[in-house]
């Protein structure tokens, strides 16, 4: 019988312990989502009028 309290309770355990790893995703989840948001409420936006100037960077030497 000792044996069927001991496997019930490393299931048990085992449980417990998937919980409390699923909180805490959960948990860092929110914050990751927070910090997103506030960085995008405080970054500056591109202005739409902004065009390249001049042909720079569109052309690439490549040797092989």
């Amino acid at each position: 019988m000792s044996e069927v309290g001991s496997v019930a309770q490393s299931y048990g355990m085992e449980a417990l312990s998937a919980n409390l790893a699923k909180k805490q995703q959960v948990q860092e989840g929110s914050q990751t989502l927070k910090l997103l948001d506030s960085t995008a409420q405080s970054a500056p936006q591109a202005s739409a009028s902004s065009a390249p100037v001049g042909n720079v960077g569109q052309n690439i030497n490549i040797r092989v």
